[in-house]
């Protein structure tokens, strides 16, 4: 189950707009990964240097985090090719079941607060407009040296682990989306090694101090993270009217200035995306379901 939510996660990654934090919350598991990825201390070190591999794997939940990470893996070496095709070839179809998976998490994480007061509502809506307004930016042009690459991937694990906000799209603003998707395809390993080393920096820090603030603000982190994925929807809208793109020193799309537009009518298409919203939805919600009842009413 850890390898599956694993892979959910990291077939989430790889969509700009979608974010693997979002299925983390979706299955369950998103405090406690926060958690586990913020015990890499050093206590960890002290016991790994003290060749107590034992204790230091399990001060770290490595068990956990082994399983979720190969998932992870997995799904980001296996769908990368496939995502990226159905981004250029079919972008309505792939949308529309994010959309619906979602609208659903909006829902499913909101009922973990039973009481809605009115500082979580206002929480709630700025990180929604926080998260559109995100969503709305131009993509920029950027330098391709180490040093930006290694940047890149801290700044985009950062959006990685919180709902709402797709570290896949952050690399998007940052103009590096698509060269470290061809990197992945291409077993570019050095491109690789070093996005993922900045990526092992900036969740180091991070998620520290998400912990921080669940464990303190713990109420106020869900209103937050619920507004996060209410206003990720903007991105995520399957219907989208391109008004301009350009091209990077490399050949490469930096990115698009798109608006949301209302589908054209009623044709297969539509028909389909609906189905597939739908499929989506019910996906979260028997997710959700499913763990309710594992917790049992206690939870």
């Amino acid at each position: 189950m850890l390898l599956l939510k694993g892979f959910c996660m990291g077939a989430s990654d790889v969509i700009p707009g979608v974010s693997g934090g979002t299925m983390a919350f979706i299955t369950g598991i998103y405090e406690e990964l926060i958690s586990a990825i913020s015990s890499f201390d050093l206590h960890f070190l002290r016991l790994l240097l003290s060749f107590r591999i034992r204790d230091a794997l399990s001060h770290v939940n490595f068990t956990f985090l082994a399983w979720l990470g190969g998932g992870i893996l997995l799904a980001i070496f296996s769908l990368a090719r496939v995502l990226s095709w159905l981004l250029q070839n079919e972008p309505v179809l792939i949308w529309s079941f994010f959309f619906g998976l979602i609208v659903a998490s909006v829902y499913t994480v909101s009922r973990q607060l039973a009481n809605w007061r009115p500082p979580l509502v206002l929480w709630a809506i700025v990180g929604a407009f926080f998260t559109y307004f995100l969503v709305g930016l131009v993509p920029a042009e950027t330098p391709y040296a180490p040093w930006f690459l290694f940047i890149s991937g801290a700044i985009a694990i950062c959006a990685m682990i919180l709902p709402g906000i797709s570290g896949a799209f952050i690399l998007v603003l940052m103009g590096k989306y698509l060269y470290v998707l061809d990197a992945v395809k291409d077993r570019d390993l050095f491109t690789v090694l070093l996005v993922a080393a900045g990526a092992g920096f900036g969740l180091a820090g991070f998620s520290r101090l998400l912990k921080w603030f669940f464990k303190r603000y713990h109420d106020s982190m869900i209103a937050v993270l619920t507004g996060f994925m209410l206003g990720s929807l903007r991105k995520v809208w399957p219907w989208k009217l391109r008004l301009q793109e350009a091209a990077d020193d490399h050949g490469l799309l930096a990115g698009s200035v798109e608006r949301n537009v209302l589908p054209s009518g009623w044709d297969m298409e539509l028909v389909t995306a609906l189905a597939l919203a739908l499929i989506g939805m019910g996906l979260v919600l028997w997710l959700s379901l499913s763990a309710e009842k594992k917790a049992g009413p206690e939870s």
